[in-house]
């Protein structure tokens, strides 16, 4: 039987929020932050997906 893993926090323990409050280190929101631990995989996806995005538009990809 094959059991997939959770889905990994994306935090980088450099834990500050910016103006907006999006923390400066994984890129989520307080209630991403808060409400992770009680997310399912499928709202995990979406939160790492916002993540991206955020990071994107703030050219903080490589």
């Amino acid at each position: 039987m094959h059991v997939d893993r959770p889905v990994a926090s994306p935090c980088v323990q450099i834990c500050a929020l910016d103006d907006e409050d999006i923390c400066i280190g994984c890129q989520r929101n307080v209630a991403e932050i808060t409400h992770w631990s009680r997310m399912d995989d499928g709202e995990r996806r979406q939160v790492l997906q916002r993540c991206h995005e955020r990071a994107a538009a703030k050219g903080m990809l490589l």
